[in-house]
């Protein structure tokens, strides 16, 4: 068939691409900003629609010659009214689609009660039943706590396990929950395009076992070799002080952790099983929690991880690239400019500047960038300790640390916009270019664009910690890579020596 995919960019929209066009369909992914996907290994198999979902016109684009749509879009680290925001994109998608003539709509939602539900679970149900009366039979599954290596709810597991060896817990950790491995997930959806044509209508969907939020910590301490924590259930813990207690232990952002908190105030337990009567399940059975955590933990040691909680762009950093220099007149902007050059090759010096950030640090006062990050984390924001994907690759799209990756231009420019929480707007640029004696040359420019008084005052608050910084950060990258260079270069010597000295016997002879 051929499909459209929004959220591509997303965590599962970014598992399940390449699982459609290996099950033979063509794709489409609708999504805001294409440089996001040019470094995801499938890039080159879809079609890439640029656009929001609450722009008819773009939508209507996207949707042309389209059979199905994957809904798996949803604002879960908005602020302001997201649920006005989802469900005008809902509706705009719902009228759209129906209009030209699309058979099928798979939407992907939350395991609820009936009843007073949390804004994030309503909104998600409100958006299911936008798709399920749009006119386009939709087949809408309900999950509950997805389990995979990258995933909100498992990292959120993760760490509080690995971190405290007794754990302060909400009531609601004992209320039972239903977890499904994310390639049972995957499975689901991929499968929903052999539903019949006219079915419109909800699916739970989970996993095969039934476990209370405690049990699910330590089923996941068994499997890291870990003691069994003790847990004691303290009632003042309400969703927004325990928000804060899981953004402050672990280094998920409040914004997200808030919604999966306040969904742990429900049971999400299976209510009905007749997605079995549509779909058989998986070759095997469904994946049980601890092989869930158990895969989730191999794909992490082998640096397998292919989508992530990182992947969410969170709107406490604003998401606009940063304006060109001609753009700046008129505005008041601050920049920290440095330039230095190296005896190391390019590729030396941006070998340690695309492994910047996570465990490998920052090259220059790591006490400041600590704080810095804790005070962040203790306002609600990412912190430092979101750390990166992979420990020497970026991509476009990545998170690292409290930056995301805007821009890259690999081997020569990297720009990170900072998601940190300020006011005003940063971004941090590193160019490396040849320089004619065969070294580099290394550039360094931090841009922030204050918004009121506040703005200014923040940036001549932090002023002298740049003075420290941003200067320690040049000379030791370029430090750092005339080590490794030279490093290199010996090691290249001594294998050569020991290549010369490794004669044949005729020859010594001779």
């Amino acid at each position: 068939m051929r499909v459209l995919v929004t959220g591509a960019t997303g965590y599962i929209g970014g598992r399940l691409v390449p699982r459609l066009l290996d099950a033979g369909h063509d794709v489409r992914v609708l999504v805001r900003n294409p440089r996001k996907l040019q470094d995801v290994p499938w890039s080159d198999r879809v079609e890439v629609a640029e656009g929001d979902l609450q722009d008819a016109d773009a939508v209507a684009e996207a949707v042309a010659g389209i059979e199905a749509v994957y809904y798996l879009a949803h604002a879960m680290g908005a602020d302001g009214d997201f649920e006005q925001a989802e469900r005008d994109a809902a509706q705009t998608m719902a009228r759209v689609a129906h209009d030209a003539g699309v058979r099928r709509f798979v939407y992907l939602g939350g395991l609820h009660p009936d009843g007073d539900l949390s804004k994030h679970l309503r909104s998600r149900k409100e958006v299911g039943e936008i798709l399920l009366g749009s006119g386009v039979p939709t087949v809408a599954l309900q999950a509950g706590v997805v389990i995979g290596s990258g995933s909100t709810s498992f990292e959120m597991i993760r760490h509080l396990t690995d971190v405290l060896p007794w754990m302060p817990a909400p009531r609601w950790v004992r209320n039972r929950i239903q977890p499904i491995a994310v390639r049972d997930v995957l499975y689901y959806l991929v499968e929903a395009l052999t539903i019949p044509a006219d079915v419109n209508r909800t699916f739970d969907i989970g996993g095969p076992d039934v476990l209370r939020y405690g049990q699910m910590l330590n089923g996941y301490a068994v499997e890291a070799k870990l003691p069994q924590r003790p847990i004691s259930v303290l009632p003042v813990l309400t969703p927004r002080l325990a928000a804060h207690w899981f953004n402050v232990v672990t280094p998920i952002p409040r914004k997200l952790a808030t919604p999966i908190i306040e969904s742990l105030q429900f049971e999400c337990v299976q209510r009905e099983h007749d997605i079995d009567d549509v779909i058989p399940q998986p070759e095997g059975g469904l994946t049980s929690y601890r092989r869930a955590v158990r895969l989730a933990l191999t794909k992490m040691r082998k640096g397998e991880v292919e989508t992530s909680w990182r992947n969410a762009t969170l709107s406490s950093g604003s998401a606009d690239p940063l304006p060109s220099d001609p753009d700046w007149a008129g505005h008041t902007v601050y920049v920290d400019d440095r330039k230095r050059h190296s005896s190391a090759p390019p590729e030396a010096v941006w070998s340690v500047v695309e492994s910047i950030g996570g465990e490998n640090g920052w090259y220059s006062f790591p006490l400041a960038w600590v704080a810095r990050g804790w005070l962040d984390k203790i306002a609600g924001g990412v912190g430092l300790n979101r750390g990166r994907r992979d420990p020497k690759r970026l991509e476009q799209g990545d998170a690292l640390d409290w930056w995301r990756v805007e821009r890259l231009v690999r081997g020569r420019y990297l720009r990170l916009r900072a998601e940190f929480k300020s006011p005003g707007r940063a971004w941090l640029e590193m160019t490396v270019t040849p320089a004619d004696d065969g070294g580099s040359d290394y550039h360094q420019r931090a841009v922030y664009f204050p918004q009121g008084l506040a703005g200014r005052l923040y940036w001549y608050g932090i002023l002298p910690f740049h003075g420290v910084i941003f200067p320690g950060m040049v000379e030791r990258i370029t430090a750092r890579a005339e080590r490794e260079a030279h490093r290199t270069d010996s090691t290249q010597r001594n294998s050569t020596y020991q290549n010369d000295d490794a004669q044949p016997a005729h020859e010594e002879a001779a």
